[in-house]
């Protein structure tokens, strides 16, 4: 064979050889193009797939109602999947509720003295508790009442014939009203017209109504009605510290839902939703 016919041998073998690796090298790229393809498949199924429904239950002090109810309105349009329902009553009778059973993911309460008691008896995971709110007791009356205390000494003239207040045992306004009227030696004299209630809305209907001559309430409830008005604000020496504590019911079966829930209780959003009801935002 001449040494033209080897060249021409060897070249044809390198065509064919280079024809035979890009061949090769198409039908990879296809498999790998065709394999990307089902993975992005894959994952637009993964991330399109619906997040399941879940329904917490927010046990929370009645005082709490306005905004909570406003709060629950501003999730759900972030949280599409997740369904509040609201369980407003006095923070001890909540405490019992949840003490037997009763369904319950968030406790948000009136006072440290019910919440305390939980964490105590392991019904509220304590490293989830903390400290959301704070707010002030004030004495109320009518928006038309003739006579205004100054002072809770004025409690005493026959002006004021029924004085409302909510139960001390279980509504922690209540036992606030209780220490005041004591550390100024007037919770003896002004037994006689002392008209207990089940919370402190309850506190502010009687006092709306005319069926009180005056109440004992928060002042983010005496905000809320146009039917009375603030004669004084209670000495907050003479009381323990108004503070909102919130934490995760052990029981619950949703502990991310409800960590976030409570996470978002604390965000700038919500803590301008408790200021404009009349809360003082913990800082």
């Amino acid at each position: 064979m001449s040494m033209v016919q080897k060249i021409s041998v060897r070249g044809r073998s390198l065509v064919c050889l280079l024809l035979l690796v890009g061949v090769l090298s198409a039908c990879g790229s296809t498999g790998n193009t065709t394999g990307n393809a089902a993975g992005d498949n894959t994952t637009q199924q993964v991330d399109a797939e619906p997040k399941s429904q879940v329904t917490l239950t927010i046990s929370a002090a009645a005082s709490l109602k306005d905004s909570m109810e406003e709060l629950a309105s501003l999730y759900k349009k972030e949280h599409g999947n997740v369904t509040l329902t609201m369980n407003f009553g006095a923070s001890g009778s909540l405490q019992k509720q949840i003490e037997q059973g009763a369904p319950a993911d968030l406790f948000l309460s009136a006072g440290q003295k019910q919440m305390n008691a939980l964490i105590d008896g392991k019904f509220v995971n304590a490293d989830s508790k903390i400290d959301l709110l704070q707010n002030r007791l004030v004495l109320i009356v009518p928006s038309d009442a003739a006579i205004v205390p100054k002072d809770l000494e004025a409690l005493k003239d026959n002006g004021f014939g029924k004085i409302a207040l909510g139960e001390p045992e279980v509504v922690p306004a209540g036992s606030y009203t209780k220490e005041s009227l004591e550390y100024a030696q007037l919770w003896d004299a002004l037994q006689s017209k002392m008209v207990f209630a089940k919370d402190v809305t309850q506190v502010l209907t009687y006092v709306e109504s005319g069926n009180a001559d005056a109440g004992f309430v928060y002042e983010s409830d005496a905000k809320l009605s146009d039917k009375v008005n603030t004669a004084l604000v209670v000495d907050e020496k003479s009381h323990a510290p108004i503070v909102y504590p919130a934490g995760i019911v052990t029981a619950t079966k949703h502990l991310d839902e409800a960590g976030q829930f409570l996470k978002f209780l604390q965000t700038a959003e919500a803590r301008d939703v408790f200021a404009s009801h009349g809360f003082t935002v913990t800082e």
